[in-house]
């Protein structure tokens, strides 16, 4: 609170007036009273759920002015100060441990988490992957490589394919417990590509917190949608194969990077020839 004449926060108590407390400024000596928020405009300013008030505080200042000083009374100057006054006490209110421990405060903070976390995701961003499956098989170790190559965490992966073809076998099941979204194509030539070019086109309606996109497939067709993805802001790499290895081009630097195909033969785990020596055994034994 301050002096409504110089404005000092330095004065003393000085009686009372009308069951008010009277003040006496010590720098200016002029007197004045506490300005007391009225009950019936503390339930209008705090009457929703939502703990917005209805009215501004410059608005909620004036109005308890005009209705209980006279006009000659009323300055700038009288007006910051019950703005201030009325600040602290809506502080003291929000900030009061009951009001801290409401369920209210805690849908608040949820709130606010979530936009932080939001606003801290769009700043982040992330990478995606667009793979046609019934043109390019990608096995996890493929995969690794290409999101060692992206700057940002690669967390969508789209698989796009006529999953009833008898040809694709079961790389839908390995693809979904991969963490694929599988989108499913009519039969027809180009249908994956085209399928792929709709959805891309547009990706960012749906992600927006993409920043770097895996255009997967050695058709090309695609390079048109590599075009507007670049046209976008995007970074975009397009990932065709070539014999036994991967060609990963940088779209908007003209970076290639190559990845081996070559599958190593698999060695049997010290384990694995326990246990099959153990089978053997056991079957001797029981001829």
């Amino acid at each position: 609170m301050k002096c409504p004449l110089c404005e000092s926060t330095s004065y003393y108590k000085n009686g009372c007036h009308n069951d008010q407390q009277n003040y006496l400024c010590k720098n200016c000596g002029k007197q004045f009273l506490e300005l007391a928020l009225p009950r019936s405009l503390k339930t209008d300013l705090l009457a929703n759920s939502n703990e917005h008030t209805k009215v501004s505080m410059t608005d909620a200042a004036e109005l308890f002015l005009v209705k209980n000083l006279p006009e000659e009374k009323i300055t700038e100057k009288s007006l910051s100060s019950f703005s201030l006054i009325l600040a602290e006490k809506l502080l003291q209110t929000i900030l009061s441990p009951d009001w801290l421990k409401s369920d209210t405060f805690s849908q608040v903070s949820q709130k606010f988490q979530q936009k932080t976390e939001s606003k801290h995701q769009l700043e982040i961003g992330i990478s995606l992957l667009l793979l046609d499956a019934e043109n390019l098989k990608l096995d996890i170790n493929s995969e690794l490589f290409l999101a060692s190559v992206c700057e940002y965490p690669l967390q969508v992966k789209m698989a796009f394919a006529n999953w009833k073809n008898p040809s694709i076998g079961k790389q839908d099941i390995e693809l979904y417990n991969r963490g694929y979204q599988l989108v499913h194509v009519p039969e027809g030539k180009n249908s994956a590509d085209a399928k792929m070019i709709a959805f891309g086109a547009c990706i960012l309606r749906s992600y927006p917190t993409v920043k770097e996109i895996l255009v997967c497939s050695s058709d090309g067709i695609l390079i048109h949608l590599c075009n507007e993805l670049q046209n976008q802001g995007l970074i975009v790499y397009w990932v065709r194969r070539q014999g036994q290895s991967l060609n990963i081009e940088n779209r908007n630097t003209g970076k290639l990077t190559h990845y081996s195909l070559s599958v190593a033969t698999e060695v049997t785990s010290l384990e694995q020839v326990k246990v099959v020596d153990t089978i053997q055994d056991l079957i001797k034994s029981e001829q």
